[in-house]
């Protein structure tokens, strides 16, 4: 039995309970989520579809949980099926249902895995598409392996798949390449603001060898020549690059063709026509804002250039008139925005935007000798994928760290669709790098779902916090599932809303009020810091925001506001984040701003690592941070059995309490939200 069958045997299983019991089977999910338990004792899979829909069936979930496990029980592909803690089912195969699946591919051989579910679907997958101006690095070396293993799993379903490398070959970036190599070429140094390396040198080397008279050209003409000709040069070793690692494309798309054929200039001429174009300061804006995109996108410039998103328009055109129902963009981190304005230029063309997917990868960060290795294609210092295949070879050995495994499989977990709170923070960890030890960042996610559980989402570590970087977290959680929050509780770090924002545009953030407090005190010595707070609770505690701002400003015409006057300019300068929570009720507001999970947690967390001191790399941090979270989530799941009285186990959740006063503030959000919350009540 394999996980996808378990899984459909799981909620199959869980309608028909219900409907034996007479309750509602119409809230089971399409599909039961099936993860490995951290302790192999307590079985081999485990699910917590009990937890996720017995209230809403009517019942409580270790009762849900009881049924469903002796139904699964009875099942003759299981040995075993037990509840633990409040509700989640801890699963035993039987012996002969796991030599079952060996059985099954023996006899299916090559054919193993195959289906026509996605027979008669033409899917446009463009991965890697990397700018031809180096070789490909680590982050273009992830997407080839994952694109490469997509592309056959989307055959194998039969699907008729186009694997689809995109060439950026025109624009600003491929200039500064023409003259890097022209530089090189003269022996020249690097321009400013283009790239080195040896591989430029290389480039350079064996144009000027092919065309001994170069240097009698005019300058116009030079650059032209290593341009075309460097370009080439480096998209055959790209080609043979990915060759070697064993990824093969359908088609080399080049960007400038769509320049040379009149495309964009056809495209841009359709969306004046059909009205989503317009003039405004100079230049030609796409409406996208009409299409769910965060702003009007400039498509001529001033100057009359076009904008990259010219190139973009005519390029999602291009794959839908070719015949393909699907285009998928395989993108970095750095691309995030690009899943409202591509599928904002489908739309614009005539298209479904719904056809338009957009897959965001996370950075690659690179560690040897417990030191971080930057790379930069500008400088030269990139680790390509020729490094890697020389390094370990195509087949690279699977982790066997039993820890690190569990991490992972907990890392990447399915998450629930929509959660109404989140909490976004990051703690300090130090970590070794080199001869010296550096404060690190751990970027920590905690969402409260429908049923008022508190859920650590995830772990990340980077060298700082940055926009950038919560950009790629919330793309991770959109990523696993997560397609609506109401509630995104963060600091007031610069960018960071408009970065969650950019992944859930339906959502609400707000500033956190213990770290406007904290801020805010910040300024204040110790001895008057509780009237400072006292006054500061006049504030968040108020029923309107009329009534705030006027607090805030008696506090500013105060005597300790006129002596701390950085404190209120914390309040001043967060107030536009700040005020949606005086819109919440009052038991949402007590949630958000008492409950405060994020801060509880990483109070426990910080004493852990003080204990612990130092790590040696960021690996060891992760697998320490999640083991503490473990051990810290057990307790407290122990605590709970204990206060109610039961036998507890561990399982492979981190789960953490309910929310105190939850039930009144979920009822009061549905009150006062209805078009926000009636889809998931």
């Amino acid at each position: 039995m394999t996980p996808a069958e378990l899984s459909e045997l799981i909620t199959e299983t869980a309608r028909t309970t219900l409907d034996a019991h007479g309750l509602d089977s119409s809230v089971v999910p399409e599909s039961a989520t099936v993860e490995r338990p951290r302790n192999p004792e307590h079985g081999d899979y485990a699910t917590n579809i009990a937890m996720q829909v017995a209230k809403k069936a009517g019942t409580n979930p270790r009762e849900f949980g009881t049924w469903l496990a002796e139904s699964l029980g009875a099942h003759e592909g299981i040995d075993e099926a037990t509840v633990a803690g409040p509700g989640f089912i801890n699963i035993r195969l039987a012996a002969a249902a796991q030599g079952k699946i060996v059985e099954d591919i023996l006899t299916a051989g090559a054919d193993f895995g195959h289906g026509d579910e996605l027979a008669g679907s033409a899917i446009n997958l463009e991965f890697v598409s990397a700018n031809p101006t180096g070789p490909i690095h680590l982050g273009g070396t992830r997407w080839a392996a994952v694109g490469d293993s997509l592309g056959r799993v989307l055959t194998a379903r039969g699907a008729k798949v186009t694997r689809e490398y995109y060439f950026n070959d025109h624009g600003a970036q491929i200039d500064r390449f023409a003259r890097s190599l022209v530089a090189a070429a003269k022996g020249e140094p690097t321009p400013e603001d283009g790239y080195g390396g040896d591989y430029i040198q290389d480039i350079a080397s064996q144009i000027a060898e092919a065309n001994p008279d170069w240097q009698q050209l005019g300058a116009d003409e030079a650059q032209e020549l290593f341009r075309s000709q460097g370009v080439e040069l480096m998209f055959a070793h790209i080609k043979r690059t990915l060759a070697e690692f064993g990824t093969e494309f359908d088609v080399y798309f080049h960007e400038n063709s769509l320049f040379e054929s009149g495309a964009v200039k056809a495209a841009i001429q359709k969306i004046k026509d059909n009205g989503n174009l317009y003039e405004a300061d100079g230049a030609w804006w796409l409406r996208s804002t009409n299409f769910g995109d965060d702003k009007d996108r400039v498509v001529i410039k001033s100057d009359g250039n076009a904008a990259y998103i010219a190139g973009d328009i005519a390029y999602v055109a291009d794959k839908f008139d070719r015949g393909h129902n699907l285009c998928i963009y395989m993108l970095g981190a750095d691309h995030h925005g690009y899943i409202a304005r591509l599928r904002a230029a489908a739309a614009a063309m005539g298209y479904d935007p719904q056809q338009v997917e957009v897959l965001i990868g996370q950075l690659v960060n690179l560690v040897k000798d417990g030191k971080a290795v930057r790379m930069s294609k500008r400088a030269g210092t990139v680790i390509t994928l020729d490094d890697l295949v020389e390094a370990i070879g195509v087949a690279i050995s699977t982790i066997t760290d039993a820890v690190l495994d569990e991490v992972m499989l907990w890392q990447n977990r399915q998450l629930d669709e929509f959660y109404p709170v989140i909490f976004l923070d990051a703690l300090r960890v130090k970590i070794r790098d080199g001869h010296r030890v550096v404060n690190k960042a751990c970027y920590m996610a905690v969402g409260i779902d429908m049923d008022g559980i508190k859920h650590i989402l995830g772990l990340w570590i980077a060298d700082n916090e940055g926009a950038a970087f919560w950009a790629s977290v919330c793309a991770d959680l959109a990523n696993r599932g997560v397609s609506d929050v109401f509630i995104v509780c963060c600091d007031g770090l610069k960018g960071l809303p408009e970065a969650v924002e950019a992944t859930w545009p339906n959502s609400m953030v707000q500033t956190c009020i213990v770290h406007l407090i904290r801020a805010a005190n910040r300024w204040v010595s110790y001895q008057d810091r509780k009237p400072v707070s006292s006054a500061l609770r006049e504030i968040y505690t108020a029923a309107n925001e009329d009534t705030a701002r006027a607090s805030l400003d008696a506090f500013e015409a105060s005597e300790l506001g006129q002596k701390y006057p950085q404190s209120v300019k914390v309040w001043r300068d967060a107030w536009e984040r700040f005020v949606p929570f005086l819109q919440f009720p009052p038991a949402a507001r007590k949630v958000l701003y008492t409950t405060n999970s994020i801060e509880s947690l990483n109070a426990e967390l910080r004493k852990a690592t003080r204990n612990r001191g130092q790590f040696p790399n960021d690996t060891a941090a992760l697998k320490t941070l999640w083991l503490m979270i473990c051990n810290i989530e057990d307790k407290r799941a122990a605590q709970r059995a204990k206060q109610a009285k039961r036998a507890v186990e561990c399982n492979g959740y981190v789960e953490g309490a309910k929310a105190n006063g939850w039930k009144q503030a979920i009822n009061q959000l549905a009150v006062a939200y209805p078009d926000r919350f009636a889809e998931y009540l």
